[in-house]
């Protein structure tokens, strides 16, 4: 079983209910496919074993000896990454150079370059990592600054730790992912056994759980609903549950706001190992209900394979 947790926004505190999911769970591969602003590593005292570089992209850069300083480069280049620097010089005066920062690797400048002088090619975007934890093994990433293909590199990790389950006969992959609706959130859920959507009782978060759920039909995998700090705005949470209800999308956990939180982040550990009453317990029932989905799962697919 994959089981994926996201939200639609950012705050929503996916990464440190992942974090406590993770102390309750057994024989699992843990996965961060927040490979933009990865930090599930930091509440699970990681122990990098394994670092290996990840090439994600293209980008161009301008032969210096090659450039006759034309500048037709820079009439194509839509995302103003072609600089000139007369202080700069080369064998023809001032130079051309490309800002790595703004190149979106499209390649249209080398196609239309007279001279031939702009290389195109790979560039490395990040790392991922293969970390030990006390909770169990732990594949994550660092995306380069500016970099793209983050949802080829979620891609990766998520192949990297189904291999990782196969090989130590591992029942449970974990996934924190990305929050939102774009291509890591997509590369995150694609195939994924279920999603479980982490919100909080706020319009913003709503609207964008609206657009997450509608994504996650749209590709056909069973998913719940966790209302994180549900007593702030119970006005808010009634609709969250109707909305749950009217789509026919359980909810699954109610959080309710607690300072432990926080201070479980403070002291570097989960919120369940922090304390063992309040909102470790409505955790522990999210789990709880979480591992009724998943037989649920199972006795459906064996169901139809009886059938066959």
């Amino acid at each position: 079983m994959e089981l994926v947790v996201v939200s639609g926004k950012g705050g929503t505190g996916k990464t440190s209910l992942v974090g406590s999911l993770a102390a309750l769970a057994k024989d699992k591969v843990l996965v961060d496919c927040d490979v933009d602003a990865a930090d599930l590593h930091l509440i699970l005292h990681n122990n990098v074993q394994k670092t290996t570089e990840f090439t994600g992209g293209k980008r161009a850069f301008i032969i210096d000896e090659d450039c006759t300083n034309c500048g037709i480069c820079t009439e194509y280049c839509r995302f103003d990454a072609i600089k000139y620097d007369e202080y700069i010089e080369n064998a023809t005066g001032g130079r051309y150079w490309i800002d790595e920062y703004a190149c979106d690797g499209c390649g249209v400048c080398t196609r239309h370059c007279p001279e031939q002088a702009i290389d195109f090619r790979e560039v490395i975007s990040g790392e991922w990592y293969l970390s030990d934890t006390p909770y169990g093994p732990l594949v994550h990433a660092r995306l380069g600054i500016a970099q793209a293909n983050s949802g080829k590199l979620v891609s990766l990790l998520r192949q990297q730790a189904k291999l990782l389950a196969d090989k130590n006969r591992l029942g449970l992959i974990l996934v924190d992912g990305p929050p939102g609706i774009g291509c890591p959130v997509i590369a995150s859920i694609t195939g994924a056994g279920y999603v479980l959507i982490v919100t909080e009782p706020s319009m913003s978060a709503m609207h964008d759980m609206e657009r997450l759920l509608e994504l996650t039909v749209h590709f056909g995998i069973p998913m719940g609903i966790c209302i994180n700090k549900s007593d702030i705005n119970s006005a808010m949470t009634s609709r969250i549950e109707e909305y749950a209800k009217k789509h026919e999308v359980k909810i699954l956990g109610r959080i309710p706001f607690d300072p432990a939180v926080t201070q479980a982040q403070l002291a570097g550990t989960t919120v369940v190992e922090h304390q063992t009453n309040g909102v470790s317990k409505s955790i522990e029932l999210l789990w709880s209900n979480l591992n009724e989905e998943f037989k649920a799962r199972v006795n459906s697919s064996l169901a139809r394979e009886t059938k066959r």
